[in-house]
């Protein structure tokens, strides 16, 4: 009885999978093109950027390094600037205000990929269900029609069949290719920040170990040096 109920759904066409897949695909390749157009609008030079940083911030001029990250078009540039307010804290509270920042970024970054992830995996299944409801019409067609000519039709509706799974590897090969390209470029962003951020820190630190060396000299170490300047 179970199986009957299936079989009548089945018979109803597989042409639904098509008008699936093809808007699937639709909604792929939007995504794609939305990253393509978002990555490249903020492309740079990050190692300038970074140089710029630390020269500026060497020089304890944080407005122009403020200034230079708001005229930068790099993600880099969005991710440490907020948390550059928070410099005069020290580095671990500058180490936690990035990674705040990189956490909020990161959601902006990712948009679109659960998109194409999912596709990616299941893209294929939904060409394959295609196919197999393609497949059980043309064997039901066969039970029925016991003619010469009936394997002719068969095969042809096998052969029609099979172009649902052909159209669900379409969808999925590029989804998959775009969504590794993206994670790859979400992790070159995350890298440099780090790498930024250390530079900083370590700038920061022995910044703060310099001073503290001033303060922790001994009077006589100082009056020693006061006398070799004499």
């Amino acid at each position: 009885m179970l199986i009957e109920k299936l079989l009548k759904v089945a018979l109803l066409g597989s042409s639904w999978v098509m008008y699936l897949l093809l808007l699937l695909s639709v909604l792929s390749f939007s995504a794609m093109l939305e990253r393509w157009w978002y990555f490249l609008r903020r492309r740079g030079d990050v190692d300038e950027l970074r140089e710029t940083l630390v020269a500026t911030l060497e020089q304890g001029d944080s407005e122009s390094a403020t200034a230079a990250l708001k005229r930068s078009r790099l993600v880099e540039s969005r991710v440490i600037e907020p948390a550059l307010k928070l410099i005069s804290g020290g580095p671990e509270a500058f180490q936690d205000a990035i990674e705040s920042e990189m956490l909020r970024m990161r959601q902006e970054l990712e948009r679109g990929c659960t998109l194409l992830g999912t596709l990616g995996n299941n893209a294929p299944f939904i060409g394959l269900f295609g196919t197999v409801i393609g497949v059980i019409i043309s064997f039901q067609q066969l039970s029925v029609n016991q003619a010469s000519n009936a394997m002719g039709s068969v095969m042809a509706g096998i052969a029609e069949a099979l172009v649902a799974t052909g159209v669900g590897l379409f969808v999925a090969i590029p989804a998959v290719v775009a969504y590794n390209v993206i994670q790859k470029k979400i992790g070159d962003i995350e890298g440099n920040v780090a790498a930024t951020t250390k530079q900083i820190t370590a700038l920061l630190k022995a910044e703060a170990y310099g001073t503290y060396a001033e303060r922790t000299r001994t009077p006589s170490r100082r009056i020693a040096m006061a006398s070799e300047h004499r």
